[in-house]
């Protein structure tokens, strides 16, 4: 089936897409709203193929590229879920060791476009590990739409730690400098803003479009952090003002970009919502932070 160009998508589709992903509206929900925007021939399940992710074309670091190595291991979360999963991928041909970067992922699980973005960071340099806050219930299930129901089932604090204890394993790897960072998208955005508060020897913190922090919780970070927003991403955006004013309020090094034009998600490459120029700078960005910092 023929997938739809996000300018052949109306704007409405996008955003009743935000409130099926978030967990605002469900699936049957979902069909019968778009259904009024399958005109003109377009049909709903064109529309519905179109807005869900794309797995099969869209990894850029391609099985068996020699610039990494990438296998999953498991790790100890005592004050979280037990044993996690996570994607483990190192770059080849470092001389000595290198820093780290705890990669999170949505409110679904580690999918493919979270672990590519596991490997990327391998590529550009670092040793990352990507974790999956899913592993007490049995890991992501193979689709968006199962693992949003599951890791509703799991209390975000408790998925905070899992991501804390990966912090910690990444710390004390022999083959890490000890000098973690940490960058998520959207509930992962959440998540690097709380490891923020949480961890004050925290390197760095780059959250994607992720909710913000209270203002008594701003004040605990230590760490520096880049903030990416999209500009047209309303929901979150509503809690960029209080959040700046507290950061400055505690002189938290930290400075913000708004990718006037893109929409939350813009940097996931599987779904019509990636905005290629965005997210493109964004990582250039985030990477050069990363270099920066985690030094």
């Amino acid at each position: 089936m023929k997938k739809l160009s996000k300018e052949e998508i109306h704007p409405e589709v996008f955003e009743l897409y935000d409130q099926y992903a978030h967990n605002k509206i469900d699936r049957r929900k979902f069909v019968e709203k778009i259904s009024l925007y399958a005109v003109g021939g377009l049909t709903v399940s064109t529309l519905m193929s179109s807005m869900l992710p794309d797995y099969k074309t869209t990894r850029t670091i391609k099985e068996g590229d020699k610039r990494l190595t990438s296998d999953y291991i498991n790790y100890d979360s005592p004050k979280g879920g037990g044993s996690i999963k996570g994607l483990l991928s190192k770059p080849t041909g470092a001389s000595g060791k290198v820093s780290g970067v705890v990669v999170v992922h949505e409110n679904r699980g580690l999918n493919p476009y979270i672990e590519d973005v596991g490997r990327r960071t391998a590529v550009d340099g670092f040793i990352s590990l990507a974790p999956d806050a899913l592993t007490p219930l049995g890991g992501y299930p193979g689709t968006d739409d199962e693992g949003r129901t599951m890791q509703r089932k799991r209390d975000r604090n408790e998925m905070l730690e899992d991501f804390i204890a990966a912090y910690n394993y990444l710390k004390s790897h022999p083959d890490c400098n000890g000098k973690i960072g940490v960058v998520g998208f959207c509930f992962g955005g959440w998540i690097s803003n709380m490891m923020a508060v949480k961890i004050p020897t925290l390197s760095a913190a780059v959250p994607f479009y992720g909710s913000q922090p209270n203002a008594e919780d701003t004040a605990k970070i230590k760490s520096p952090l880049m903030l990416q927003y999209g500009g047209l991403d309303e929901r979150v955006n509503k809690g960029w003002p209080a959040y700046e004013k507290a950061l400055k309020a505690n002189n938290v090094e930290h400075q913000a970009f708004v990718y006037e034009g893109a929409k939350h998600g813009f940097h996931n490459n599987t779904t019509p919502r990636y905005d290629e120029e965005a997210a493109t700078l964004a990582w250039e960005r985030t990477i050069g932070f990363f270099k920066e910092k985690l030094v």
